[in-house]
């Protein structure tokens, strides 16, 4: 198919999401194992806390780029709390203002009770209810007026993490302990690992005055976080991904200190420089890099149509011309059947794209084919601007609008809803002499395919580096990558070589 890359810029927002919802991932969390000192955990026997309210800037370099503010309130038996989050992001040259609003209702020991949080970007909002009873979490989700309800079971209280942090910070936690934790994933809809150790005492300057803090590592999906509280429990700073650092200071700081700007374009901060250009990528047939960085590459590299011998990576273009005819199609495996299913984001049982399958493709058609009718229809109904949000295909459909990512949801979903087993896929593409993350699709018709329906593009070029694949949530596995990772160009060869 034509490309037409050099028409729009590639808008991996996913980054940006997944940026943004690692402050939420870093507050819930659930106990998964002992710490290294036996007893330490115990949250049950916490000291009562008084009525908290912290303001923090978010700067990125010297520039803020929004604030934090959370409440804890004392109730006959437990806590309630609230957060408030405001960012400004700068995304391939386009500004968009974030808030995130979390909220809920803690038990003495600080394990959750209920909670709900709602994320806002522009036209996208997605909202969450959760409420546990007897190790049972009933959660109720929001998106493009579509309301979803699940139930999950728990395998142990869900912790607000500032309260594990408030442990460590009264001496119940010491330097060299670590809890391995569960944090609540609103990607996932489920848990996912988390590793918080504490570290040593530091004298930081917050506000004018040196404070004796103790630093917290909090580490998750590969990437690292660290928190700074003192001897009372408040969280003085934290310190994330690409520049991002969070500083407690005044309500009037805060609202009307700095003014807030945006963020350098983030897009280009996490991308990684190429050692030489590429002409027309679509041409090409076969490419080898050097890929060298943290991590276990092998394992995210490895398979498909790229093949990795540490630290050459080789990516075959794939062949349309020797898939099985439809009737011959084998019978698709249990676990190429699970990519047939309706999830919380791509929501391929919904009558709207239930429809919207129907109205495009033919039961007839083969499966490239109906691929082939959707990134058509796609290319024309679904304008391309990056968003920061969390992207599900409803709400993509109905704005109308997205990046990479929220193409790739829905294609997903309608794909699925047609009977093409789809996967997503996240990873690196290469442009403008950079490599930037971005995401993607695969469709089984016979064997895996790449289909980019940003790029207009079954099968993807090969620059498109896979280093992530399955369903949206395991886009987080990139997470560790990001700045951690360089690749450089070895060779190519054309189609017509």
């Amino acid at each position: 198919m034509k490309q037409k890359r050099k028409q729009f810029p590639i808008f991996f927002s996913a980054l940006f999401g997944i940026i943004f919802l690692s402050l939420l991932f870093t507050r819930m969390g659930v106990f998964d194992g002992p710490p290294a000192r036996t007893g330490i955990a115990d949250i049950s026997s916490s000291e009562i806390i008084a009525d908290r309210d912290t303001w923090m800037n978010i700067f990125q370099g010297r520039n803020k780029i929004g604030f934090s503010h959370s409440r804890y309130a004392r109730l006959d038996q437990g806590y309630r709390f609230n957060e408030t989050l405001f960012m400004r992001i700068n995304t391939m040259g386009m500004i968009q203002d974030i808030s995130l609003n979390t909220s809920g209702v803690l038990h003495m020991d600080f394990s959750l009770k209920s909670f709900e949080f709602k994320i806002a970007s522009g036209r996208f909002n997605f909202s969450a209810k959760g409420k546990i009873t007897d190790k049972t979490l009933a959660l109720n989700t929001q998106s493009a007026g579509a309301k979803q309800t699940y139930q999950m079971n728990l395998t142990d209280n869900i912790y607000f993490t500032s309260g594990i942090v408030q442990a460590a910070s009264t001496g119940k936690l010491e330097p060299g302990d670590q809890l391995s934790l569960k944090v609540f994933d609103p990607i996932a809809m489920g848990q996912e690992s988390i590793l918080l150790q504490v570290l040593e005492e530091e004298d930081i300057t917050i506000m004018g005055q040196v404070e004796k803090a103790t630093k917290i590592s909090l580490k998750y999906k590969g990437s690292n976080q660290l928190a700074w509280v003192d001897k009372k429990g408040d969280l003085l700073r934290e310190k994330g991904m690409l520049g991002i650092i969070l500083e407690k200071t005044s309500r009037e700081d805060a609202m009307y200190g700095l003014p807030i700007q945006s963020s350098q374009d983030l897009t280009e901060v996490a991308s990684i420089p190429a050692n030489i250009g590429i002409d027309n990528p679509d041409k090409l047939k076969q490419i080898q890099f050097e890929i060298t960085g943290s991590g276990n590459l092998a394992d995210q590299l490895q398979g498909g149509r790229q093949t990795y011998h540490s630290p050459v990576l080789s990516i075959q273009k794939e062949s349309l011309d020797d898939l099985p005819h439809q009737d011959l199609l084998p019978v698709p495996t249990e676990d190429i059947m699970t990519f047939l299913e309706p999830s919380p984001f791509i929501q391929s049982d919904h009558p709207a794209i239930q429809k919207l399958a129907s109205d495009l493709i033919a039961e007839k058609d083969p499966p490239l084919e109906k691929a082939r009718k959707l990134l058509t229809w796609m290319q024309t109904h679904i304008k391309k601007r990056p968003v920061i949000s969390l992207p599900d295909a409803l709400s993509t459909l109905e704005n109308r609008v997205g990046d990479c990512n929220e193409h790739a949801v829905l294609f997903a979903a309608v794909a699925r809803a047609a009977g093409i087993p789809t996967r997503i896929e996240a990873g690196v593409v290469f442009l403008r002499k950079r490599f930037f993350y971005h995401a993607w699709n695969s469709i089984y018709v016979g064997r895996w395919i790449t289909v980019d329906a940003l790029f207009n593009q079954i099968p993807a070029d090969v620059t498109h580096i896979r280093l992530a694949s399955g369903m949206q949530k395991d886009q987080l596995d990139i997470l560790g990558l990001i700045g951690n990772v360089k690749i450089k160009i070895l060779n190519g060869t054309s189609a017509h070589d």
